[in-house]
């Protein structure tokens, strides 16, 4: 790349897009796409629990947990399915499940139902997400070994295309919810359509490490060891379980807050909308930041840091009892200081794992990272609904979440080697 070109591809997100091969532009673009469906729902799915059927603080903080957990908790398993098969099969089967769970989710009223479909929407993408980020993972150390940007831009621009997604579905979802639920869940699972008739159509087939894939297969009990004895590894995914319980909170606590202090849940879509175009237009500048001013570890801890103080702006606004549109404000500085603490911490935790591992198990240890998580958020997702129904319209539960990316912070490897 030539020094005028990589200026203007620095400037534009687009050139970026269009610099890199096309194997990662179609993963960066389905990201987008899989955000798009999956955000037409998930804003919308406590409000469902809750106030459609009738579900406590903590089972729908329980069901929420369960969500996550299936996805991120499963993603080890969507992982090595990915070392041994290759990306293209697992992404296709995770699209045909996702779009069944949003069927099923759509038209579910008993209990055991609702946790059915929820655990199947995310086994699905403990298929999908997997696959598509190990192997963008695994491209863009390539890009950057050939000359090309560093792999934190490549990764950026992920994450800025899954914000689009993420911005475009709630509003699609504010649209829909007038005609129910179901509707929603209807137009969610119609973007999986077309995501699976893309991916059955453009996405190569093979497995792009298939001669180390399958050295590699005997070795898959040796593997999940090594894992669980790499601390640098686990140090860093308990660090990233922190900050994914405290967005997960962007479902189960900012909602209960909108609603304290508006009346109503409608400006969750605008608060949604403002973290994602903040992704959308920040998170290149910030990533370029990052790569010349932070080493790894401060952009992980530092972007920690600003997510404990988003929900401790909440704690120490919520005695003055604000309600209308000043009520809004400390819910707003949440979602600003969750979302710059997100751009520092995604990009930078998905750069730096394929430093901690064999790259015939990348699938693995990108698996690993979210399950991990995973188990964390469901655990946690339970124990902070509870608070939140005990002392929901206090200080308290948003301090406790303040508190636990602090810790996270603490527990950041020093050392970036493997």
């Amino acid at each position: 790349m030539s020094g005028e070109t990589a200026v203007g591809a620095r400037r534009r997100p687009l050139g970026d897009l269009r610099a890199l091969p096309p194997l990662a532009r179609l993963l960066i673009s389905t990201q987008l796409a899989f955000n798009l469906g999956f955000y037409a729902v998930l804003p919308y799915l406590a409000g469902h629990l809750g106030g459609g059927l009738g579900m406590t603080g903590w089972l729908v903080g329980l069901v929420l947990g369960l969500r996550t957990f299936s996805q991120q908790g499963m993603f080890a398993v969507g992982g090595a399915l990915t070392d041994r098969f290759g990306p293209r099969p697992v992404v296709l089967a995770g699209c045909g499940l996702r779009i069944a769970g949003f069927l099923w989710l759509g038209t579910a009223r008993a209990t055991w139902a609702v946790v059915a479909a929820v655990l199947l929407v995310g086994f699905a993408a403990a298929l999908f997400s997997p696959a598509v980020e190990s192997e963008l993972a695994r491209q863009a150390v390539r890009y950057e070994k050939a000359g090309h940007a560093p792999r934190t831009r490549v990764l950026g621009l992920f994450s800025a295309a899954g914000q689009l997604g993420a911005f475009a579905g709630p509003l699609l979802g504010s649209l829909l919810l007038p005609l129910g639920f179901r509707a929603a869940c209807l137009a969610g699972a119609g973007v999986f359509v077309l995501v699976l008739a893309g991916h059955w159509r453009l996405m190569p087939g093979g497995h792009p490490g298939r001669a180390v894939g399958d050295a590699a297969r005997g070795r898959a009990g040796g593997s999940l060891g090594g894992l669980l004895r790499n601390r640098r590894f686990m140090a860093l995914a308990l660090a990233y379980s922190s900050y994914l319980l405290a967005y997960n909170e962007l479902y189960l606590a900012l909602p209960q807050e909108v609603a304290r202090a508006t009346g109503s849940q409608a400006p969750l879509a605008w608060l949604f909308a403002l973290s994602s175009l903040l992704v959308v237009a920040a998170q290149l500048p910030v990533s370029r930041w990052a790569a010349a001013r932070l080493s790894p570890r401060g952009s992980v801890a530092g972007g920690l840091l600003l997510v404990a103080a988003g929900f401790a702006v909440v704690a120490v606004a919520l005695p003055a009892g604000w309600r209308g549109v000043p009520g809004l404000g400390p819910a707003a500085g949440l979602v600003v200081l969750l979302t710059v603490g997100q751009m520092l911490v995604v990009p930078s935790v998905r750069a730096w794992v394929p430093e901690l591992c064999d790259d015939r198990r990348l699938g693995l240890y990108t698996g690993a990272l979210s399950s991990v998580s995973g188990l964390v958020v469901l655990v946690g997702s339970a124990l902070t609904g509870r608070l939140l129904d005990l002392w929901g319209s206090g200080p308290l539960p948003w301090l406790v979440l303040a508190a636990l990316p602090m810790a996270g912070a603490a527990l950041v490897p020093r050392r970036t080697g493997s």
